[in-house]
């Protein structure tokens, strides 16, 4: 009894009994939900276009073969004849005149090993562009609308009863994409992940947000759940490529259909989504915010940034399969340069962004963006993409860890510090790039090629970047500075940082304040 004893007070239950109120924790689960959310957004892009192409090839073979097979009764009739007086008569249904005898075999044409992966540059292979991109669409279609509902819930019921549903939504999401055949359930699975994802998104880093006060450890600590966001990204063209290549279709979605369970068991015990806790203050209106330039600047960024990776999901691997003949594994894995250099830019700007400016770190990441599309369309092999496509994630990298910060930043300088609608409003931008980017570049690269629609969204980027500038020195709001700087007002204050140099706002600010 004693050792039982001892391994009940030391079990992982007690440990997060414990921990329960700690921002760490918090995070941990943000990072979570972030890493399975964006795995299930990506693991799809490897597989979809592939298994459509398959799908609609095989019913395509099917109709033409049906088409070429005699099926008339005279048919039939015709072939009794001949085995009775061994000739063969011509009849109006006949569509071929053969002698008796044995029947010789149909001719057969020697075709590539990997013929399933390269596919002619045809008509129905330009189709899937338009196909894809739409079912890619759907899913930040959806949580386009979704978000300006999602952002004003948090803010009544709170961040737990929101952050738990979208873990229920992107279950059911994954057992559909999991056993699903058609294009229209695979639409209705991707379309039900958008409203799951607005739930995780939109709560989670509005509860990142509420729980780090201080800019620089809400810069860290969001820079820390978008490496959750890059880590799924990073692993989901591989391994959805890899588990479909060897395993098929369903495996992949079934892991993380397993995966996500145990993050909902993790929620479920720590957030206690049952529990209904509105925040204290009345936030600003959603529409106020969106009226707010700076705010505008800031989610344009986060939108034409992500527009150029998704541009690239439906339409990469199509033209590779035009142009390259890749293994289906190579679909995947000619994302994983940008993936891991999204990981490590997070990572580096989550920090150093605060030191060099935010604004500037934008206006770089912006450039370099549209550089790096520029040079997607140069690439002969699927080795010539590994330059363009790392200088793509990274940049976008430098552009989410610096335009998230900012978001909660100028809320709490020019508006009510609440972060629901504020973050809805990133989000909003975030899916605007992956619903307007492959649904127009599915199109546009059916009509115009690939390297213009590469040479479009580059351009876009880079006329969009000296917008930044304006993010250097926003100005505060008047009535709000004059509340922050009364030494006798006991709101909780914060310390905001412009261009390296830090000044504090209000007389009681604590910066070992615990956590």
């Amino acid at each position: 009894m004693g050792l039982f004893d001892a391994l009940r007070d030391f079990s992982l239950l007690t440990w997060l009994r414990e921990e329960r109120q700690s921002r760490r924790l918090i995070l941990l689960i943000v990072f979570i939900a972030l890493l399975l959310d964006n795995m299930l957004l990506t693991v799809v892009v490897p597989i979809i276009p592939s298994y459509l192409y398959t799908v609609d090839d095989e019913a395509a073979q099917m109709a033409k073969n049906h088409s070429m097979t005699p099926l008339s009764p005279s048919s039939t009739f015709q072939s009794i004849v001949s085995l009775y007086d061994n000739t063969t008569r011509v009849t109006g249904f006949s569509p071929q005149i053969s002698t008796a005898g044995p029947m010789s075999p149909a001719p057969t044409s020697v075709t590539p090993q990997n013929q399933s992966d390269c596919p002619k540059a045809d008509d129905q292979l330009l189709n899937e562009n338009v196909k894809v991109g739409l079912l890619f669409a759907s899913k930040a279609t959806v949580q386009l609308i979704t978000n300006p509902f999602i952002g004003p819930l948090t803010n009544r019921i709170g961040y737990q009863i929101p952050m738990f549903a979208g873990f229920c939504i992107m279950f059911v999401s994954t057992i559909m994409f999991a056993f699903s055949s058609s294009y229209t359930l695979l639409f209705l699975a991707r379309s039900l992940q958008g409203v799951g994802s607005s739930c995780s998104s939109v709560a989670g880093m509005g509860m990142l947000a509420s729980v780090y006060t201080d800019d620089e450890e809400r810069g860290n600590a969001i820079g820390i759940a978008l490496g959750g966001l890059a880590m799924g990204v990073l692993v989901g063209p591989p391994f959805g490529s890899v588990m479909y290549e060897f395993v098929g279709k369903t495996a992949p979605f079934l892991i993380l259909a397993v995966l996500a369970v145990l993050d909902g068991a993790l929620q479920l015990f720590v957030l206690q989504p049952s529990k209904v806790e509105p925040e204290s203050q009345k936030g600003t209106s959603l529409i106020t915010l969106m009226k707010d330039p700076y705010i505008l600047i800031a989610a344009g960024s986060i939108c034409f940034a992500n527009m150029a990776i998704a541009m690239l999901e439906p339409a990469l691997p199509i033209w590779m399969m035009e142009t390259m003949c890749p293994r289906k594994w190579q679909l995947g894995i000619a994302f994983v340069p940008a993936s891991i250099s999204y990981l490590i830019g997070t990572n580096i700007f989550a920090v150093l962004a605060h030191k060099m400016g935010r604004w500037l770190c934008s206006l770089i990441g912006m450039l370099l963006v549209g550089i790096s599309i520029l040079c997607v369309p140069l690439a002969k092999d699927i080795y010539g993409l590994i330059v363009p496509n790392f200088g793509v994630g990274f940049a976008i990298g430098m552009v989410d860890s610096s335009m998230m910060p900012i978001m909660g930043y100028l809320v709490d300088l020019r508006h009510v510090s609440v972060y629901g609608s504020v973050y809805a409003i990133a989000d909003v931008a975030f899916c605007m790039g992956f619903a307007l980017g492959p649904s127009a570049g599915g199109a546009i690269a059916r009509s115009i090629g690939f390297p213009w629609l590469m040479t479009i969204i580059g351009l876009v980027d880079i006329m969009f970047a000296p917008l930044c500038f304006f993010l250097r020195n926003p100005p505060a709001n008047e009535e709000k500075m004059a509340i922050l700087m009364d030494s006798n007002c006991s709101m909780k204050t914060r310390s905001y940082s412009t261009q390296g140099s830090s000044y504090q706002m209000g007389d009681d600010f604590d910066p070992e304040s615990p956590e």
